[in-house]
């Protein structure tokens, strides 16, 4: 009887992270993949990738819970997406040509809304996410950029993008400027640029990861589709530069 109990306790309160698995070699970067409710997933689920910085490169792929989205799912924060976060080997930068293999596998194995991608990332993920963005802007619904930064080249193609792009002004690991020459390029180039900088006049390198704990982050984020008209997308109201 006692073990009868023990197992309906473990199916009734399991984790979250019993719904992440490891995939590995499907494609270059291996990656963790978090599965939402099957009331969802079988419903043309949306896709959330999210890009890690620097400190989680390894060869460990559990490293890539220690913050960010993933993180905040397996704490309980119910998301509404197939939630995967690739990890890279140390030394390596993002390719956006090896994120879109993971995008491409995971439509195959699921049959995602091609029309509600996000990505997000911070640090070196934040570069991570400019460079996807910029590369492949039609395949990106929405992006989140925190404490990154961005080819000014690429102004104009990230600008046709609803990016939310977050810097704190005292950051001595990536500098503010790197974010800041993006969003001036972005803006040059567009009247009607759909684009969010949020400026933290006191914060350093780590204190961005915060917004990845916020409601106002995901309502925004969502709120994005390709087959949504602009006027039909929500604004944050605290999103100031």
């Amino acid at each position: 009887m006692k073990h009868l109990f023990g197992l309906i306790f473990l199916f009734t309160f399991a984790p979250s992270w019993s719904q992440t698995k490891a995939i590995l070699g499907k494609t270059s970067y291996p990656f963790l993949c978090h599965l939402p409710a099957d009331s969802i997933l079988k419903n043309k689920p949306a896709l959330l990738i999210f890009l890690h910085g620097r400190s989680l490169s390894g060869t460990d792929l559990n490293r890539v819970r220690r913050y960010g989205i993933l993180t905040e799912v397996e704490k309980g924060r119910n998301i509404p997406a197939i939630v995967v976060a690739p990890q890279l080997k140390p030394g390596e930068s993002w390719n956006p040509d090896k994120v879109l293999e993971i995008l491409n596998w995971v439509h195959k194995e699921y049959t995602i809304d091609t029309n509600r991608v996000y990505v997000a990332g911070m640090s070196l993920g934040g570069y991570g996410t400019m460079h996807f963005v910029a590369r492949y802007p039609e395949k990106v619904a929405a992006a989140g950029a925190f404490c990154g930064g961005g080819n000014v080249k690429d102004a104009c193609r990230m600008a046709t993008v609803p990016m939310w792009i977050i810097h704190g002004k005292r950051d001595k690991a990536v500098p503010f400027s790197e974010s800041e020459k993006v969003v001036l390029a972005m803006k040059d180039c567009a009247k009607k640029e759909k684009l969010i900088f949020t400026v933290l006049p006191d914060a350093g390198h780590g204190e961005p990861e915060r917004w990845f704990h916020k409601d106002e982050f995901y309502d925004w984020l969502f709120s994005h589709s390709n087959a949504l008209l602009p006027e039909e997308q929500v604004v944050p109201s605290t999103s100031k530069p």
